[in-house]
């Protein structure tokens, strides 16, 4: 009874919220209008898609993209993620940015940094991803042929930081 006396409105969004799109805010389409997440619910089941604001706005066949599932494209970008964390670059990139900002740093701390993250993903909480990707992904650019994902470079180096005093291992 206690559930039933809160509304269904309130409800949803609470449940919502607690698992969090991982590309909000970061998903752009070929007409550079941004994408939003929702989701759907058919036969007991919830499809999770992000839709361009162009169709929104519009209507359907107004851009190229106009939905895109949202396991797939987040899956995507991970994959990129964990592929860019194995560059030799990325990991002098985020050395030099992150020993920028404490000296202590070294390129070994770096680099085991960047790895460690790779077998942790998956044992991190929904939130945290989202707060990860937020902080290592600047815009996601979806076209008809591909997916660009652009960086922050000042992400990275926080992230090694974070790493390196263990607050992410510890959040899993």
């Amino acid at each position: 009874h206690a559930i039933l006396k809160e509304s269904p409105r309130k409800r949803a969004a609470n449940t919502w919220s607690d698992t969090p799109a991982l590309l909000k805010g970061l998903l752009y389409g070929p007409d550079g209008a941004a994408f939003s997440p929702t989701h759907t619910r058919k036969g007991g089941r919830l499809y999770r898609y992000y839709v361009s604001q162009t169709v929104l706005k519009y209507g359907a066949g107004t851009c190229p993209v106009g939905r895109v599932p949202a396991g797939e494209i987040e899956a995507a970008v991970i994959d990129q993620l964990r592929a860019v964390f194995r560059q030799p670059e990325i990991v002098a990139g985020t050395w030099k940015a992150a020993r920028s900002q404490d000296e202590e740093i070294t390129e070994a701390d770096a680099c085991a940094s960047l790895q460690q993250l790779d077998p942790l993903w998956d044992e991190l909480f929904p939130a945290e991803q989202a707060r990860l990707v937020a902080l290592l992904v600047e815009r996601v650019d979806i076209g008809t042929d591909g997916l660009n994902v652009r960086l922050r470079v000042d992400g990275l180096a926080g992230l090694a930081r974070e790493m390196q005093v263990g607050g992410i291992g510890e959040a899993a």
